[in-house]
């Protein structure tokens, strides 16, 4: 998954290797089927959605994706 983390935005990398290396290997089995499918959207989407502009269409993707956020930006209450 490294490797489909790497994208063509600097700003998505910053935001998909971390979350790879550092929760990808304790996800569930679904949410490790849910990320792969993520891998397969085109870069401008994952931007809109990390930057909370849209959510998928695809709304079994939508749980992965605030994972991500989760992880990128811990909210202020942690």
């Amino acid at each position: 998954m490294r490797w489909a983390a790497r994208r063509g935005m600097l700003e998505l990398d910053l935001v998909l290797a971390p979350f790879v290396e550092g929760r990808y290997m304790d996800l569930s089995p679904t949410d490790k089927a849910l990320f792969q499918r993520l891998m397969l959207s085109e870069d401008q989407d994952l931007f809109a959605w990390f930057l909370r502009r849209e959510e998928p269409e695809d709304g079994e993707l939508v749980p992965i994706v605030k994972q991500i956020l989760d992880f990128t930006l811990p909210s202020a209450d942690a």
